[in-house]
């Protein structure tokens, strides 16, 4: 079945938007993330997209070092934390609203009100460490 006949819901599956203008749609949640290290590094080289909502703080902090990071929220209430060179800054975001996070700047969220965010980065590469 071609990816633009069915409905794709992006809590519970990944679109990889490559390049050359291909999307690939891909299982979501551990069945993604249990692959073999060196699939999950070539998809990483493309732009994913997906979904998640929360209603606790993030449990790790993350930095991307291949690309910047479109975090959209889609409703509710968080905080993004960036760990700039200056210092850090809050981003306040309060039911929609977007932010950009340069590559390699490490960055968490704290949740205001439970909510939903839309993510758009490279995952190749992408760290984290406990919040």
């Amino acid at each position: 079945m071609s990816e633009e006949s069915r409905t794709i819901d992006p809590q519970t599956a990944y679109v990889a938007l490559a390049a050359d203008g291909h999307a690939q749609v891909y299982p979501g949640g551990d069945e993604f993330w249990s692959q073999p290290e060196g699939r999950l590094e070539r998809i990483g080289e493309h732009w994913l997209v997906s979904e998640y909502s929360f209603d606790a703080d993030w449990p790790t902090w993350e930095m991307h070092p291949e690309a910047d990071e479109f975090v959209y929220l889609l409703e509710g209430e968080a905080d993004m934390l960036l760990e700039l060179a200056a210092g850090p800054r809050i981003v306040r975001l309060s039911d929609r609203g977007a932010v950009v996070v340069p590559r390699n700047i490490w960055h968490t969220a704290k949740i205001r009100r439970a909510c939903r965010m839309l993510h758009v980065t490279m995952g190749k590469g992408t760290q984290t460490r406990p919040a």
